[in-house]
């Protein structure tokens, strides 16, 4: 054991800059801030986290009589 070669050098130091963060979900490299404090890629985010639907869409104009006191005669 004492002849065997080390598998890394003592002497080395880490690469300088940036930890590598990976996607939790794919293992893709994270680049932006906000995915990189998430864990998460934005296409793996979208996957987990759907947009809340759109209400506005469900929004439809119903004929309603007009409230007393807004009639338009004049």
């Amino acid at each position: 054991m004492g002849d065997e070669p080390l598998a890394i050098a003592i002497d080395s130091t880490p690469e300088p800059g940036p930890r590598r963060v990976h996607c939790r979900l794919c293992g893709r490299p994270l680049t932006g801030a906000d995915s990189r404090r998430t864990g998460l890629g934005p296409t793996c985010d979208a996957k987990l986290h759907p947009p809340a639907p759109d209400i506005r869409t469900r929004r439809h104009e119903v004929e309603q009589d007009t409230l007393p006191g807004l009639d338009d005669e004049q």
